[in-house]
């Protein structure tokens, strides 16, 4: 981000002073798996183009007067782009895909979604919409949520970097911090994994070249590499 500003830095000082100033967000260690079993698993359905996996899911949190709040991810899992980041009390199945279908009138039905088999997921009004919007379901195998890597990885920079750093007193506060994080996070950060251009810049450029054939210059198979 120093480089994009137009500063000229060393990058192992600027590392060094980052681990001093204990910067890094501390994380439990996990130990590592093999990949998953499941054939839609990240791992190993991975995707191709802009906009040939999506990758949805859910958490919680509650707001300053004990209240649940309810967040719903949608990832593209090529140009790692934030498409959806909405809140509110709860979020039913009407509302999940009334969520997505501004998202493909925006830009067009992806190929496939990938999710765990949730309730909100399966519903039978989920299924319907998506058979008649020609979008394939990559449903992970259950209790497995290292297979939707990307949702995961990316539902945890939302939980490290908003919803942990941030007391909501109403959903429309969250709401409103919301979309100032996903415009950030779209826009002005890069990523690592996307030779550190923002996912805006990164999908712009898919859709001035041959998305087909575009590569990452980090193609990992994780779904963690985000910078």
């Amino acid at each position: 981000m120093l480089r994009r500003e137009g500063w000229r830095v060393n990058r192992k000082r600027i590392y060094r002073l980052w681990r001093q100033q204990g910067l890094k967000v501390p994380r439990k260690q996990r130990k590592k798996r093999r990949l998953g079993s499941s054939a839609n698993s990240c791992a190993r359905r991975r995707a191709e183009y802009a906009n040939h996996v999506l990758a949805w899911d859910f958490f919680h949190d509650r707001t300053s007067d004990g209240r649940p709040l309810k967040w719903f991810t949608v990832v593209d899992e090529w140009t790692r782009e934030c498409l959806v980041l909405e809140v509110g009390r709860g979020m039913t199945a009407r509302k999940v895909k009334e969520v997505l279908s501004a998202v493909v009138a925006q830009r067009g039905a992806p190929g496939h979604i990938r999710s765990d088999n949730g309730s909100e997921f399966i519903a039978r009004v989920i299924r319907s919409w998506l058979a008649e919007a020609a979008v394939a379901t990559l449903y992970i195998a259950p209790a497995a949520p290292w297979e939707n890597g990307y949702a995961e990885s990316f539902n945890g920079k939302v939980r490290d970097e908003l919803v942990d750093r941030e007391e909501f007193g109403t959903v429309l506060e969250a709401k409103v911090l919301a979309k100032e994080w996903r415009q950030e996070y779209n826009h002005v950060r890069p990523h690592s994994a996307l030779g550190y251009r923002t996912p805006a810049e990164f999908a712009a450029s898919c859709r001035r070249a041959d998305s087909a054939t575009l590569r990452r210059p980090d193609d990992t198979t994780e779904g963690n590499s985000n910078g």
